[in-house]
């Protein structure tokens, strides 16, 4: 780093990056503009925008904290970069995949739930002889503000004698009280009431109630020596005789093990399976309110503070601008409250402008942040940073359009401009071409993804963009673009749903064509994914007598009875299978090729070596999650992880195996010249060619090109996987069984995260699944899926409740032509760039 370059003034410059798949790269980009960083996903974009630029920023900033301090941040790891000149401090706006916990709301997002807290505390209309109520105790996650019956969280949860034996036909040896652990613990329980005397082969209907109270409801917890294995008359016996038992066991009821159980577990998956005995209903005490009486005494605009947190954002801006216009007193009888109201009702009405310019206006502050999307989440979390008016600032967002219907994303332009206008530079990482457009300037990576990728194809103002030979991004944005021609389908039937009744939608009938590709489209918040991932989706599953497969651990309250029912058309349904962006995994163990089944493929051949079969190794031995094989200090995790004090902690590639996770013995064992670890190291692309010859693991690969994911490494943990990777791992997941027809394919906005040449890489994907008789629908913003689309459902007019409706249908150049739909301007105008 001898030769230090003189820094150009205006521009942050970047010397030498090679970040993850970033080639050495040197760049100069302009500060206080909207700088758009464009290329194929798995280009290297995001390594150079979050992992190099961001990471670079916040670790300089760290620099300047105590040691103390820096633990409480979540540090990312220091860029592999040489230098970087003219860096101002960054802000990250990223989509986050975590699961917020239930606790956490639009409210408490968007700190309007301290506004409203302290407008009720200071300002409120208290009851007569009531002393005044600190802010805190207006919110349910407080002890001052929570209701004590539910502690705060508006459901009580009991057990009943129906809710815990669902099967009184049963014996207490078959397993009658369905709501005890099973395995061990559960027969551990069975075997004491023996010993208590108790008749464990009786029917749970036969036996008297007194003694059925006892065993679910009793607080007691008796101890008493276990006899494994002994029949009930030999137990009888060996405890006459006083003989010594195999341990001695204590009981405890049904009931209190579940309610002990749901209120101390840690694992998601215990609360689960022990929510199914529970029953849950409205506290008696609060009605679902989760405060305390005193709290919900406490009035303002003539509601207490649980029914203004439930109005929607739209509402509450109406309800509230009088106040802060000075046209209502909030109280007469005391002016310096009214002083009080004046300057926050201002301060939230100038807050909810920002989220009504987003298009949220429909969301309420109460609704909790698990029902959220990633893109609802990440505006939310904008408009937190547009009000906060720092100067100065490098803003680095992680695709802001996605989930945004392009009428949306106007009002997200606006915004982004307004940042820029208080003297800030952003940095954003983007897909959707309308954004693109608007950039002063574009960074095009590529050529390719992975490996093939890197490198910096373009920098400069977007004109200059469209004479650049190497660039797939410049044909979707000089418009040289056409969509493939699609067979036309006709529905063989249709899936007639009647009444549903979800969220926005009431009493809402809807057809979907069975054996076409279906979009569902309409402006955010207008009722798409109530209506198909969840409405549809749970209709559907009920029918085929499954349970669908849930996105979070923590069940969001459903809003509203979910009301509805399929009319006609689940005779050609046979399967039914949900696309979506949850993570494939949550630990670095599970990875791209366990999760699809090519793993197992690939250690068959290896059990197959000559080595191998003459040191008699099974498939068993290749796994990492084995002991045999796998690398004994780091548990085949492939790193350590160091506890530093006040640092945080540190993952270091494990000192034994340097990453490879298997042992030295299973390592020495080849194919084709390569080991086990060797391999799990190649790319998609690298292993198609390398098992060149074997079926097995080629048909695997070949569809995991084919969705455009040919850049990730096989072993590739899930935890580094984005969204949208980790919904095309599924969806290449699924397109490897090759299926009989008949599956009804469901996926939520399957292009986030998506350049729109991967996006037709995605059209022949679904057009494949529906070649092969299923049924797709998606609901979808993108304008290339829609008007690729066989049929088109439009939801609306508006967001919240002005939406719940269908608009228009029909197919995509029947829906552009309607004078009602939101979608149908930007529609004719994409099918006429195409013509």
């Amino acid at each position: 780093m001898a030769h230090h370059h003189t820094p150009k003034p205006g521009f942050v410059t970047v010397r030498g990056a090679r970040e993850h798949n970033l080639k050495n790269v040197d760049l100069e980009i302009p500060r206080d503009a909207l700088v758009v960083f464009t290329g194929v996903s798995g280009s290297g974009k995001s390594s150079l925008a979050f992992g190099t630029l961001y990471a670079e920023a916040q670790r300089r900033y760290l620099e300047s904290v105590s040691p103390y301090a820096r633990r409480l941040f979540h540090q990312l790891s220091v860029p592999d970069v040489d230098e970087i000149d003219g860096l101002p401090p960054a802000v990250a706006l990223q989509q986050q995949r975590g699961a917020p916990t239930t606790r956490s709301s639009v409210g408490s997002v968007t700190t309007l739930g301290n506004l409203l807290r302290m407008l009720y505390s200071r300002a409120g209309e208290y009851p007569r002889h009531q002393p005044i109520i600190h802010a805190e105790a207006f919110s349910p996650n407080t002890p001052e503000g929570a209701c004590p019956t539910c502690h705060g969280m508006g459901m009580t949860y009991d057990a009943t004698e129906a809710s815990m034996v669902p099967d009184p036909s049963l014996t207490i040896r078959e397993r009658a009280i369905a709501a005890w652990p099973q395995a061990w613990y559960g027969q551990n329980l069975r075997d004491i009431l023996v010993t208590l005397g108790y008749d464990v082969d009786k029917p749970w209907k036969d036996l008297p109630q007194k003694t059925r109270d006892w065993i679910l409801f009793t607080e007691d917890q008796p101890t008493a020596p276990v006899y494994a294995g002994f029949t009930p008359e030999e137990t009888k016996r060996a405890v006459k005789q006083k003989m010594e038992p195999s341990y001695m066991g204590t009981f405890s009821g049904a009931r209190r093990y579940l309610l002990h159980t749901f209120s101390n577990t840690q694992s998601a998956m215990m609360k689960k399976r022990v929510q199914q005995y529970m029953v849950s209903a409205p506290c008696p005490t609060c009605k679902g309110k989760r405060l305390r009486k005193e709290s919900l005494s406490v009035k303002f605009a003539g509601r207490d503070i649980a029914e203004i947190a439930h109005l929607s954002l739209e509402t509450l801006a109406e309800t509230l601008a009088p106040f802060a216009s000075n046209k209502k007193k909030a109280d007469p009888a005391h002016p310096e409250r009214n002083i009080v109201a004046q300057r926050i009702t201002a301060d939230i009405c100038a807050r909810l402008q920002v989220l009504l310019d987003l298009g949220l206006g429909y969301l309420t502050p109460d609704r909790s942040t698990p029902t959220l999307s990633p893109g609802e989440l990440q505006r939310l979390r904008l408009a937190t940073q547009v009000r906060s008016n720092l100067f100065g600032v490098v803003y680095v967002l992680d695709e802001p359009s996605a989930g945004l219907h392009p009428a949306d994303t106007e009002a997200l332009l606006r915004a982004l401009k307004g940042l820029k206008a208080s003297g800030n530079t952003l940095f954003v990482v983007e897909h959707e071409t309308d954004v693109i457009r608007e950039a002063d300037w574009i960074v095009d990576v590529g050529p390719a993804a992975g490996s093939n990728g890197g490198e910096i194809l373009y920098s400069g103002d977007p004109q200059g963009l469209e004479s650049v030979q190497g660039s797939v991004t410049r044909n979707y944005l000089f418009g040289r673009q056409s969509i493939p021609e699609r067979p036309a389908y006709t529905p063989k039937d249709w899936l007639q749903l009647k009444g549903i009744s979800r969220n926005n939608l009431h009493s809402l009938d809807a057809a979907f064509p069975l054996g076409l590709l279906t979009a569902v489209t309409g402006i955010s918040g207008s009722g798409k994914s109530s209506l198909v991932s969840q409405a549809l989706v749970e209709l559907v599953a009920d029918a085929l007598g499954h349970a669908p497969e849930t996105e979070h651990e923590e069940t969001p309250q459903a809003q509203g009875p979910a009301g509805g029912q399929i009319a006609s058309g689940m005779e050609h349904i046979a399967r039914l299978v949900q696309v979506n962006q949850a993570p494939i995994g949550r630990t670095p163990r599970s990875n791209l090729a366990t999760y699809t089944g090519l793993f197992d493929h690939v250690r068959k051949i290896f059990a197959e070596t000559p080595m191998a079969r003459s040191r008699k190794y099974d498939a068993g031995r290749f796994s990492f999650n084995v002991a045999k094989g796998r690398c004994k200090t780091c548990e085949g995790e492939g790193f350590v992880m160091v506890e530093l004090l006040f640092l945080p902690s540190v993952y270091s590639p494990c000192p034994t195996c340097h990453g490879a996770r298997y042992n030295e013995k299973t390592l020495e064992v080849t194919y084709r010249d390569k080991n086990i670890a060797e391999v799990l190291g190649l790319t998609v692309d690298k292993a198609h060619a390398f098992f060149a010859g074997d079926d097995s693991v080629q048909r695997p690969l070949a569809v995991l090109r084919d969705v455009g994911l040919g850049y990730l490494r096989l072993g590739q943990p899930a935890t580094e996987l984005s969204g949208g990777e980790a919904q095309r791992i599924k969806l290449a997941t699924e397109l490897q069984r090759t299926g009989k027809g008949n599956t009804l394919y469901v996926l939520d906005e399957p292009t986030t995260g998506l350049h729109p040449s991967d996006v037709d890489k995605l059209m022949l994907q679904l057009e494949r699944l529906v070649a092969a008789g299923n049924t797709v629908i998606v609901v979808e913003h993108d304008m290339r899926v829609i008007a690729g689309a066989d049929w088109v459902i439009d939801m609306g007019p508006g967001a919240g409740e002005k939406g719940g409706n269908i608009v228009a249908e029909g197919p995509p150049s029947t829906v552009a032509d309607s004078k009602k739909s939101k979608t149908a301007p930007y529609l004719s105008a994409f099918i006429a760039s195409m013509q």
